[in-house]
This record gives structure tokens, C-alpha cells and sequence, in this order.
């Protein structure tokens, strides 16, 4: 092989490689992940979500970043305008709070729930049991609402669990069915993964620890969706 073929060979290599990064950069974006969920609702009607996080903020070195922040954005069916759930940076976690299990919609109302990303934001958000969070949307902003506030017809998480950018990719498509997202709930053991408990566990996520120097203990690797 001549000097110039082999200078073909690796300027086709190139722009071989500079091809996949610019797909890669047009399905996902500059700067963060999206992709879209084909959401189940409790109704059995199905709804589109686009999700986006972006990585970043405190890791050890060799492991990949926390998510930093992300987004949640539907159209409500019959309805004109989307609406947008946001999970910023926050400082006092190091990074977004939330790991996001459910959207649905009850009678016209959209409800988000997530669960504390560990134990900085399980404290920050009052140690609930079950380990939820949940949100209403009023027409004109997200607020919290206690899980007895969230109607019981809503029973089953909907939205990709831990690690949702890797695994939205790894399920390849222009957008992840429902059926893909349910079958990454069937290797979840703890009970309340798998669905939405309404009555507390006799165990807190994470334990009590003292306003001193010492941090919390941090979860155990596999034990935590996000």
C-alpha cells in the first residue's frame, strides 16, 4: 500500500468518524442528551415526552458525571402550548435532585413524581416515606403535593429509571416505546421501584446522621434509580 492510498484510508476514516459525531450531535444536542419516551398512562392512552439532561458538577475521577440538570416536555392531548418540568443545578446536592419515575394526567392534570438522587437530596426534600416527591401542575407553574394528593388511579411508573440518557440509548429509535420502558422496571426487586407504594416502608432510604463535619452515607451502587 503507497503513501497515498494510505492518506485515502485515513482521511475516509475521518470523515467516517466526523459523520457519527455530527449524527450523534443532531439526536442529541450541543451540550446535554434528549431523546423522546412514548409514555403509558393510566388510562392506556399514550402520550410523546421529550426528555433532556445535561451532565456535570462533583465525581471521583475515572466516573461519569452526575446529571446536572434536566427537562421534561409534553403537549397535553386536546390542548394547545407544551408544558415543561424542570430539575435544576442545585449547589446543596451537587446536582439535580430527582431521579424521574412517573408523568401522567388525571382529569385534565399533569403529575410528575421522582425520587430523591441520594441522600443529600433525600434530606433536602424532608426524608419523605415512600421515597417520592410529586408534583401538580396548576395551569401555571409545578407545585409539590403530598403523595395522598396523588389520585389512585396512578399506580404504575412510566418514565425510564436510572441512567435514562444511556439508556435511551441503548434502545436506539426515534423514540423509546413504552413496552421498552416497562421491561427496564422488571429488573428492579425493591417493591418500591416497581411501583407506587401509598403506605410507608419500615426502613428510611437513608439514615439519620448529625449537622456535623461527617456526610451522609452515601447509597449503595445499584440501590438508587436515577
Amino acid at each position: 500500500m503507497n503513501e497515498k492510498s494510505i492518506s485515502l484510508r485515513v482521511l475516509a476514516i475521518a470523515l467516517a468518524m466526523g459523520m457519527s459525531m455530527n449524527a450523534m450531535a443532531g439526536l442529541f444536542g450541543p451540550g446535554g442528551t434528549s431523546w423522546k419516551e412514548e409514555v403509558l398512562l393510566h388510562d392506556g392512552s399514550r402520550i410523546i415526552a421529550t426528555r433532556e439532561v445535561e451532565r456535570g458538577g462533583r465525581h471521583e475521577i475515572g466516573q461519569e458525571p452526575p446529571i446536572k440538570q434536566q427537562s421534561l416536555s409534553f403537549d397535553m392531548p386536546d390542548a394547545h402550548g407544551k408544558i415543561v418540568w424542570q430539575d435544576k443545578f442545585s449547589e446543596d446536592v451537587g446536582g439535580a435532585n430527582f431521579n424521574l419515575k412517573l408523568l401522567d394526567i388525571f382529569k385534565g392534570v399533569p403529575y410528575v413524581m421522582g425520587m430523591p438522587a441520594g441522600c443529600f437530596s433525600y434530606n433536602k426534600w424532608g426524608r419523605p416515606n415512600p421515597p417520592y416527591v410529586v408534583f401538580r401542575y396548576d395551569g401555571r407553574e409545578w407545585l409539590r403535593i403530598s403523595l395522598k394528593e396523588l389520585p389512585d388511579e396512578i399506580k404504575t411508573p412510566n418514565l425510564i429509571p436510572s441512567s435514562p440518557d444511556h439508556a435511551a440509548l441503548k434502545a436506539g429509535g426515534s423514540v423509546v416505546s413504552a413496552e421498552a420502558i416497562k421491561r427496564l422496571y422488571e429488573d428492579y426487586r425493591q417493591p418500591e421501584y416497581k411501583t407506587i407504594l401509598r403506605d410507608p416502608l419500615p426502613q428510611e432510604r437513608c439514615p439519620q446522621y448529625s449537622s456535623g463535619p461527617k456526610p451522609p452515607i452515601p447509597i449503595i451502587p445499584g440501590g438508587s434509580p436515577k
